[in-house]
């Protein structure tokens, strides 16, 4: 008798550069919130459009990212529906450029203040919430 592996493929039609898998469906969705993430990061690297996330309604696995790189990607569309660059928002904060480039970096654990106090440079607030994952014993 053959005894074959079986691995779970993970796509994300909103960005369609997504495509990983896992041996288990905990490890796909691992996988796949770790390959939007580095999507993201592309995606504000280059300067082209992050889609809104769909929320993953009647899916079977949803890969959340984290609520740091959200808020990154808050900025980052705030900014470009602003038309503003970073040098600009960096005027506005009174920041040095490398400072204003960690806000949009995915990998760089800004703090919340930083945060902030550029959405408040481009006349915006943070608002945050705490939601009921559901059956948790």
């Amino acid at each position: 008798m053959a005894l074959y592996r079986i691995t779970l493929t993970l796509e994300c039609p909103a960005i369609p550069e997504v495509v990983t898998f896992g041996d288990d469906e905990a490890a796909a969705v691992h996988w796949g919130a770790l390959a939007i993430e580095e999507a993201i990061a592309g995606r504000i690297h280059d300067g082209t459009d992050v889609p809104e996330a769909d929320g993953g309604s009647g899916d079977r696995f949803v890969a959340r990212t984290p609520v740091l790189t959200d808020l990154k990607v808050d900025l980052y569309r705030a900014l470009r529906a602003a038309g503003l660059t970073r040098a600009e928002l960096g005027r506005r904060l009174g920041w040095k450029r490398n400072s204003v480039d960690r806000l949009f970096d995915i990998g760089h654990a800004s703090r919340l203040e930083q945060l902030e106090a550029a959405m408040r440079a481009l006349g915006l607030r943070i608002d945050a919430r705490v939601v009921a994952l559901g059956n948790i014993a």
